[in-house]
């Protein structure tokens, strides 16, 4: 992780995005030592729920062990197996066995949509999350992830479009919500052109996180352009300082109910 890339986002980060949250970076390691372990999960827990203590500063790393949603294991690489009757899971249920989650119209559309969504391997033991402020110089993020508010995402979404001729630069494909902010953007490291995803649309995640908030998750390749192309960019004009200055009035507002006695 270069000490300059990470003093310059933070810097222009805090000069057009004021008092948004800081992002989190994934990546994979085989190295024990690199964030504190989350223990082995004993029963259900999602993954997006454990990330709000990464959000607040609170590095973590992971193994299929303690991941304690059989979906993040299976997004972040752990174990290719799904559930029994996933299908049914994800559609119209089994009367009297298994209620449905109804996010597909059938299983048999469930079966072909997994078909394009194949399971990969995670290439090593663990994956640590950690805030942008807690990155250290052996850290090397694959993907940064924001959670953001409509205004900050306006500004993510316009900068991850700048140097782009294609309109797709940043997609917003279904799935789980450790599936955009992990499966669907580790993939696009693959790609010529990779590109943002938009993500936390999916409704059982939903309660993990503030209601006006979605994700935002860039390949670290174009997170290096877009940090690179911000002093350029629509970010120094009259027409984005109308919005950060709501942005700024906003985190006021903020400050002052919380001083309030």
């Amino acid at each position: 992780m270069d000490r300059a890339l990470k003093e310059g986002f933070s810097t222009r980060w805090a000069t057009y995005f004021p008092g948004a949250e800081l992002p989190i970076a994934f990546y994979y390691t085989d190295q024990p030592d690199a964030a504190p372990a989350t223990k082995s999960a004993d029963r259900f827990r999602c993954l997006i729920c454990d990330l709000a203590a990464v959000r607040e500063g609170t590095s973590r790393r992971f193994d299929g062990e303690g991941l304690g949603c059989g979906g993040a294991r299976r997004y972040l690489g752990f174990d290719p197996d799904l559930r029994p009757s996933f299908a049914y899971f994800l559609s119209c249920g089994i009367p009297g066995e298994l209620e449905g989650e109804r996010y597909k119209q059938s299983p048999e559309l469930v079966e072909e949509y997994l078909e394009s969504q194949p399971a990969f391997e995670a290439p090593d033991r663990f994956v640590v999350f950690k805030r942008w402020d807690h990155l250290e110089p052996k850290d090397e993020p694959a993907v940064i992830i924001f959670f953001a508010r409509p205004d900050t995402l306006a500004g993510l979404f316009t900068l991850a479009n700048f140097d782009e001729v294609d309109p797709q630069a940043v997609i917003a494909p279904f799935g789980a919500g450790c599936a955009s902010i992990v499966y669907h953007p580790y993939r696009e490291l693959a790609a010529e052109c990779p590109r943002a995803v938009l993500g936390m649309f999916d409704v059982s995640a939903r309660p993990c996180v503030d209601p006006d908030l979605l994700a935002f998750a860039i390949p670290w390749p174009k997170f290096t352009r877009m940090v690179a192309n911000m002093g350029e960019s629509f970010l120094v004009t009259d027409s984005w300082h109308i919005v950060k200055a709501r942005m700024a009035g906003a985190l006021a507002q903020t400050d002052g109910d919380a001083e309030s006695p």
